[in-house]
């Protein structure tokens, strides 16, 4: 029996995404399975796994908030940017203060721009990042633009300062853990992280790994998708849609706007999109009609 939709998983640190697709797979036996937002293996919490049908809705997961708390350890910078790395510098963190740390935080608030780690998945001229930091030939990546939400220092206890952020797609906490350390004089790495949301998902009820019991713990489909507004449809309306034909609405909406629609069943029939004064099918679940 196919299975369809949605996981939230607390990934355990030590595993990569991957690995845990792997487990998903392997337990549902269903071939389509997906993650939206990759976890270092150094972090854990939540990752939101689709099965299924489900993978087909991870790709809206890509523009939610994303909140973390993040322990940065001052004194030594590593090439990767984490625990994980060969440490490439070293500093004396024993005369900063609290307030020095507020202060250096400060400009990595709103939009700002980041550049990411050399050790990332990122693509340069077709090739990961993290294999030409292997094979000895790192690159600086160039920076790109990122939104931070909220940051915020929860705990100081040198070497290690707290952190939770609230952040927008594409912020690499590794980096912020980075750039902090050269802003205070001393490098930093990150030492650990933990996501604790992602868009609806959060950490409180998301299922451990071992604890998966997939049939008990699968979401539906709309489950990331609670911010747009529903539409239902009627039986021809439906129908229209699944044959991927545009719809007018009584009521005006901004152009590019999306909408969750449901079918006369009540289930999730597609996502539609407001184009050109119509709602056009963007994604359809046809399979749910």
């Amino acid at each position: 029996m196919a299975v369809h939709g949605l996981l939230n998983i607390d990934k355990p640190p030590g595993l990569t995404s991957f690995q845990v697709v792997a487990q998903v797979r392997r337990l549902s036996g269903e071939k389509r399975v997906g993650h939206a937002g990759t976890l270092d293996p150094l972090a854990s919490g939540v990752l939101p796994v689709g099965v299924g049908q489900g993978t087909r809705v991870l790709p809206y997961f890509l523009g939610l908030p994303k909140r973390y708390r993040a322990e940065v350890e001052l004194g030594a910078s590593t090439d990767t940017y984490d625990a994980r790395g060969r440490t490439t510098s070293r500093g004396d963190f024993s005369a900063i203060t609290q307030g020095e740390v507020e202060q250096a935080l400060a400009p990595f608030r709103g939009r700002i721009a980041q550049r990411p780690p050399p050790f990332s998945a990122l693509k340069l001229q077709g090739r990961r990042l993290y294999e030409l930091a292997r094979q000895g030939k790192p690159t600086q990546p160039p920076q790109r633009w990122v939104q931070v939400y909220e940051l915020k220092l929860v705990d100081f206890s040198l070497p290690l300062v707290r952190l939770e952020v609230e952040c927008g797609r594409g912020f690499y906490l590794r980096s912020l853990a980075h750039d902090l350390g050269q802003a205070l004089g001393c490098g930093g790495h990150l030492r650990a992280l933990v996501r604790l949301r992602y868009g609806p998902f959060s950490r409180e009820e998301a299922v451990p790994l071992p604890q998966l019991n997939i049939p008990a713990h699968l979401l539906p489909l709309d489950a990331p998708l609670q911010a747009l507004p529903p539409v239902s449809l009627r039986e021809e309306e439906a129908q229209a849609v699944v044959r991927g034909q545009a719809l007018a609405l009584p009521q005006e909406a901004r152009e590019g706007q999306r909408f969750r629609a449901y079918g006369p069943q009540g289930l999730l029939l597609a996502v539609l999109r407001w184009e050109g004064g119509r709602l056009r099918p963007e994604k359809v679940f046809a399979s749910f009609s």
